[in-house]
């Protein structure tokens, strides 16, 4: 008799329930049950691959999101002024998001429904990408691209277009990625951090 250990893919197909699952109604709003149920598996199964949900869900974080900061302090190296380096950084993080659309809209809808360990672990993720903005938001002003007073508050609302922009994009819209990603962009440097038209 063929028992769970001899099904080729299963771990994998339950994680991407839970991804289509947790993405669609964040952490709280999906039970075990809810999982299992939409791969017609007992609840069982999931146990046999998984000590509990938060292990699901750490697990799908694991390759895609607990990365981005790495990905973004890389975007930061190499040459360019601080504006240059910013544009990249945020070019960076926009592709990240996009590529991994379904774990990021998971993790950030789901960061504060999580255990004590499990919080821990999202906001030191969220700490790391705060930072990272912050630290070059300081340049910027060192270098005379940002007037704003408070570069914690600025990254703050720089990452509330990054992230929100998750809520409604589409990947078959009617902008390329490059086009959409120019207009958020766009709209960050003239807009949030106020760059002056012409120069960024």
């Amino acid at each position: 008799m063929e028992t769970e250990k001899d099904k080729p893919g299963r771990r994998e197909d339950l994680l991407q329930a839970a991804l289509d699952l947790f993405s669609e109604h964040g952490f709280k709003g999906t039970s075990i049950r809810d999982i299992a149920k939409s791969l017609g598996v007992s609840v069982s199964v999931i146990y046999h691959y998984f000590q509990n949900k938060e292990g699901l869900w750490s697990e799908l974080l694991e390759y895609s999101v607990k990365a981005l900061p790495a990905k973004l302090e890389a975007a930061l190296e190499g040459s360019g002024h601080s504006l240059e380096r910013f544009r990249r950084l945020l070019r960076i993080h926009l592709t990240a998001s996009a590529y991994y659309l379904k774990e990021s809209k998971m993790f950030l809808i789901s960061h504060d429904q999580m255990s004590a360990d499990g919080d821990k672990a999202s906001k030191d993720i969220q700490r790391q990408i705060l930072n990272i903005y912050v630290r070059v938001l300081e340049e910027m002003r060192a270098d005379g691209w940002v007037k704003a007073s408070s570069s914690k508050i600025l990254a703050f609302n720089v990452l509330g277009v990054v992230n929100w922009h998750l809520r409604w994009y589409r990947p078959d819209g009617p902008l390329t990625n490059d086009q959409l990603y120019e207009e958020i962009i766009a709209f960050i440097l003239y807009g949030a951090v106020g760059v002056p038209q012409g120069r960024g």
